[in-house]
């Protein structure tokens, strides 16, 4: 079971992509921040790749990271880091990438991690995109045994001061269907929800589209979850470490 967000004061959100945590974990963020969690997004891209339309590569990145900080804001967070040096589509859980959410773990000291997971769905392939992955295998790897070892990435202590720390828990995304699933119950934060994946304009060709089919992919989760009629929930593995 999940520490009850009462003994958690921060909690950090790892993604491969702008966009990434708004699909797999916004409402339940709306609920951490509601409950008075500092919350910390940390992209380890910018999300070059995405978009539908003609807009110039160039511009891309610039406009997606302040879509990301625009629907941040609509579930409560105000602190959007993204990693400079890696590519959308190029992830790979190398150490520079652990090295980096290393150092970020160590300045936020968060209780609670939120990353993708690193396990490839071979039920919904979408689910899986290599990038999700490389970043969900990289946090994990930079929760334990990384961030607590003083041995591990040493100029993070000696040249930054950067302390070890030790994270208390893991939460999983896009973890639905499967044995174990921790579902939340988000029916009070959907409207947040599906306002910051509406922030991210550029990828969207047809808005009411993503709207409606989020909608029933959180119907179809407090379904399995046995929530009431009309409820709405996102689905998680929590690991305690």
């Amino acid at each position: 079971m999940p520490l009850p967000d009462s003994e958690i004061t921060r909690a950090l959100c790892v993604a491969a992509h702008p966009d990434d945590l708004d699909y797999g974990a916004s409402g339940t963020v709306a609920g951490w921040t509601d409950a008075g969690v500092k919350v910390t997004y940390l992209l380890c891209t910018r999300g070059d790749q995405g978009g539908f339309d003609d807009t110039p590569r160039e511009q891309m990145p610039a406009l997606r990271e302040r879509e990301q900080r625009e629907a941040a804001a609509q579930v409560g967070v105000d602190d959007v880091r993204f990693l400079d040096g890696f590519r959308d589509g190029w992830l790979e859980p190398s150490h520079e990438l652990q090295r980096e959410i290393v150092r970020v773990i160590r300045q936020v000291r968060p209780e609670r991690v939120l990353l993708p997971s690193p396990d490839r769905n071979w039920d919904r392939i979408g689910a899986s995109h290599p990038d999700h992955l490389a970043a969900g295998e990289a946090a994990i790897r930079a929760v334990y045994p990384a961030a607590r070892n003083p041995f591990a990435f040493p100029e993070l202590l000696a040249d930054e001061g950067l302390e070890p720390w030790n994270v208390d828990e893991v939460w999983v995304m896009a973890f639905s269907g499967a044995p174990g699933a921790q579902f939340v119950d988000v029916t009070d934060h959907v409207e947040r929800k599906i306002a910051a994946l509406l922030s991210h304009e550029s990828q969207h060709a047809n808005p009411q589209a993503m709207a409606d089919l989020v909608r029933s992919w959180l119907t179809d989760n407090a379904r399995v979850a046995g929530f009431p009629e009309g409820a709405a929930a996102e689905a998680f593995r929590v690991v305690a470490i």
